[in-house]
């Protein structure tokens, strides 16, 4: 960041030191992007006028003040899309192949023939149609699954999609998919979109991906649903509670993939994150509008919205 300080005054602090990095600062970079110290250090931002986020959904930072006031937030969008995608492929051809049976076998020393599925030909719901949505349908379509969408504003005739289907009638839609994917912004609509009736509606044989935000579900109904066979399996990279609790009945159950909240994270992200925001930092000096601002009312940049000054 040496052409950044080379134009500014920057402060680094961490989350104690918040309030007092705050006071009679313009922008504020919030890289720790789980941190939920923004709303306590708020009352300090005298003259803030923008606020950057390090990752792609906008909650930790999206409390009242914010969104009350004038400060111009954006996001990081775009750094994520293609290795989201990536890990959703895996985890679909993980649960086809059986791959976590296989790896249990080789261990045990086991030879054991089983036959598998063909994912080509499989139906998917990816509920979420962002960059990140975007990119999982793309890239499931090229392995041969059959994708449609959940959004706000349901159409036919999307490119990566071809129908997308109204959120607000998800559990119409969720017994004709074989994979759902949730991969929607955290707002008070898709909060616990995910719940005992949601899973009650799925197939039998249906596998479940979370690569959005944990409060996107009830856990506690999932847990219950796996248990009682409503669906076949779930892959949760994301859990309302992080690190996930020790005693998570989640940690141990058939047919359940967990990852510690990387599905994006490939190697060089970090640094890829901090460019993004130099790119947006460049543009806010020149007066120039900024990349990836966000509607704070809806809790997500808008596909129209291309900038904003700050």
């Amino acid at each position: 960041m040496a052409g950044i300080e080379a134009a500014a005054v920057v402060r680094y602090t961490d989350a104690r030191g918040l309030g007092e990095a705050l006071a009679g600062a313009d922008a504020l970079f919030v890289y720790d992007f789980l941190s939920t110290a923004v709303p306590g250090a708020w009352p300090a931002a005298d003259r803030l006028r923008w606020l950057h986020i390090a990752s792609a959904g906008v909650d930790p930072v999206l409390f009242p003040g914010l969104r009350a006031s004038d400060v111009v937030l954006t996001n990081s969008r775009g750094v994520f899309d293609d290795a989201i995608a990536e890990y959703v492929l895996g985890v679909v051809l993980s649960f086809a192949k059986d791959f976590a049976r296989s790896l249990d076998l080789q261990r045990a020393g086991k030879w054991v023939h089983r036959e598998t599925e063909r994912v080509a030909g499989r139906e998917v719901l990816v509920v979420g149609t962002g960059p990140i949505g975007r990119s999982i349908a793309r890239l499931l379509r090229a392995a041969g699954l059959r994708v449609s969408g959940a959004g706000r504003r349901p159409r036919t005739g999307d490119p990566d999609f071809g129908e997308v289907h109204d959120t607000a009638e998800l559990a119409r839609h969720l017994p004709a998919y074989d994979y759902v994917v949730a991969v929607a912004p955290l707002t008070e609509q898709t909060k616990g979109l995910f719940d005992a009736s949601a899973f009650a509606a799925m197939k039998p044989a249906a596998r479940f991906v979370n690569v959005g935000r944990g409060e996107l579900v009830v856990t506690s109904d999932l847990i219950d649903a796996l248990r009682g066979g409503e669906i076949a399996g779930a892959a949760l990279d994301v859990f309302d509670t992080e690190p996930l609790p020790a005693d998570s009945p989640l940690w141990t159950m058939p047919d359940v993939l967990l990852s510690p909240h990387m599905s994006g994270d490939f190697v060089g992200w970090r640094n890829t994150l901090v460019e993004v925001f130099a790119a947006n930092f460049r543009r806010w000096v020149a007066g120039e509008p900024l990349q990836n601002v966000v509607d704070k009312q809806l809790g997500y940049v808008p596909t129209e919205t291309q900038g904003a000054t700050g």
